[in-house]
């Protein structure tokens, strides 16, 4: 046990000498978060795990590993590929393919994946194969994105009939709108909605079929509809409101450069930014190929270095970007938070109009993660 930590500590520390940004995901607060989350729940609730966009962008191999231990019930991923990498990596519980591709179809049944199945393309396609298959029916409940229609059912029902050799092991929706508790209106119609398609869609083995509609949001805050099942993604990984669950990544980079500029002098692409004092400034190797939005630039958004906030300025470069250190006793080699416990992903977001969701896929894989 404690070699395995002392192990896990030294990869870390190497980890920290030769990559300048450095995303931390700290697994046990990923337990924490869903032994919260758990409490919301009848005891046997069965949660499927939203694990799409490299897990949020805090990467999916590590984390699906460690809730597979923690029995997760099954894992939510976006496409075949997302699905067939983790099967790969040695993952052996259900998968489950959100958006599955036609031209996937035969590796979806090499690895062993269930589909979501939205559409009476995709019915046909599946029931055509005659291999057998889990899927996973999907209704529109007022989103209007993807989903068979309630209206739709009779007819669902009765090519359902025909294709022997696939298995309804779900029966889902999703709610638009549950964070917003100023569309609570909006939520309820589609709860209704969505009860009157499981009252409607009756089958002989309805009662072994999982029931799922509740995201995080509605799990915290509509958990008398959570069926018999929920999908979790973004409160397992501690990004939301609620104080009792604990982000669980911090994403920090250095300090590469330091240099004094004097009045007049210009910063970055197109000379965007001029000095109107002289500035103390620091040039951070995290820029927008490795996830930092470009509207953070020119002093909209800032980073956090040695207790302070220090603003973003000029425009943000592809792999770069130049703080003002005037206020701070930095050095060169001084790591720099670029968001975590002092800098949280929702205060950057709200300055630029964004949401979690966004930020953190778009953190690119390059950055090295690091598990503790």
């Amino acid at each position: 046990m404690h070699y395995a930590k002392n192990v896990l500590i030294a990869k870390n520390l190497i980890m920290y000498k030769f990559h300048e940004s450095v995303f931390e995901v700290n697994l046990n607060y990923l337990e924490k978060n869903l032994n919260y989350l758990k409490t919301q729940l009848e005891s046997g609730t069965k949660i499927i795990a939203v694990v799409k966009a490299y897990a949020y962008g805090h990467g999916d191999l590590e984390i699906t590993k460690k809730l597979e231990a923690l029995n997760i019930y099954a894992f939510w991923v976006a496409d075949f590929e997302e699905g067939v990498a983790l099967r790969k990596s040695g993952i052996t519980t259900p998968i489950i393919v959100a958006n599955p591709s036609p031209r996937s179809a035969s590796q979806i049944i090499e690895y062993d994946l269930d589909v979501v199945v939205y559409s009476f393309r995709l019915l046909r396609l599946f029931g055509e194969l005659k291999e057998k298959i889990n899927i996973h029916l999907k209704f529109n409940s007022g989103m209007n994105r993807f989903g068979f229609s309630k209206l739709e059912i009779h007819k669902l029902k009765k090519e359902l009939s025909v294709y022997k050799n696939l298995t309804i092991v779900s029966i889902c929706s999703h709610l638009s709108s549950s964070r917003n508790n100023k569309k609570d209106d909006i939520t309820k119609k589609e709860l209704e909605c969505f009860n009157n398609i499981v009252s409607g869609f009756s089958t002989q083995n309805q009662e072994k079929q999982l029931i799922h509609i509740l995201n995080t949001s509605g799990v915290l805050r509509f958990s008398n509809h959570q069926y018999n099942s929920v999908r979790i993604g973004i409160g397992l990984f501690g990004v939301h409101e609620d104080e009792n669950l604990i982000p669980i990544g911090k994403l920090t980079s250095t300090i590469s450069q330091i240099r004094i500029l004097k009045k007049g002098d210009a910063i970055g692409y197109e000379g965007n930014f001029i000095c109107e004092q002289e500035m103390r400034i620091g040039v951070v190797p995290f820029g927008y190929a490795d996830g930092l939005d470009r509207r953070l630039g020119n002093l909209n958004g800032s980073l956090f270095v040695n207790g302070k906030f220090c603003s973003i300025v000029g425009d943000i470069s592809m792999d770069s970007c130049v703080i003002d250190l005037s206020e701070t006793n930095a050095i060169e080699g001084d790591r720099v938070e670029v968001f975590g416990t002092n800098n949280s992903i929702y205060s950057i977001c709200r300055k630029i109009n964004s949401i979690p969701y966004e930020f953190l896929s778009k953190i690119n894989r390059r950055i090295k993660r690091i598990y503790n």
